[in-house]
């Protein structure tokens, strides 16, 4: 099992930076890979990045790639999603979870993934 909790969301402008968080516990995280999934009002759950257990592979969605980065500090068990030059179409609330890839192709596919923290709410005003 792990347990996820994601914090740092907020309401920001146009333009502004947000760091997201994501604290794990539990013995599986290791060696899980984790991503960071949002789904904005009437719209369906969509990747935005994922790192893997090391940290040598990370995987973005075009929609954020240059304004995002995710990283993770496995001492600390914490996932960070670092968002710059953020837009109103980035509103949304963002979630992390936590699974074990059975290829590299399957780090953008939110069913690689049991665990789910409850997410944070982004508001972007233009």
């Amino acid at each position: 099992q792990v347990q996820l909790v994601e914090s740092g969301g907020g309401l920001v402008q146009a333009g502004d930076s947000l760091r997201l968080s994501c604290a794990a516990s539990g013995r599986s995280f290791s060696p899980a890979a984790v991503g960071w999934f949002r789904q904005a009002p009437g719209r369906e759950r969509e990747f935005v990045a994922a790192v893997s257990w090391t940290g040598a592979n990370t995987w973005y969605d075009d929609s954020v790639k240059g304004r995002v980065t995710i990283s993770r500090d496995n001492a600390k068990t914490m996932v960070y999603l670092q968002m710059n030059s953020l837009k109103p179409e980035d509103t949304a609330v963002y979630y992390c979870a936590a699974g074990l890839l059975l290829s590299p192709k399957a780090a953008v596919s939110a069913g690689s993934y049991p665990y789910w923290g409850q997410g944070t709410e982004v508001t972007v005003s233009s």
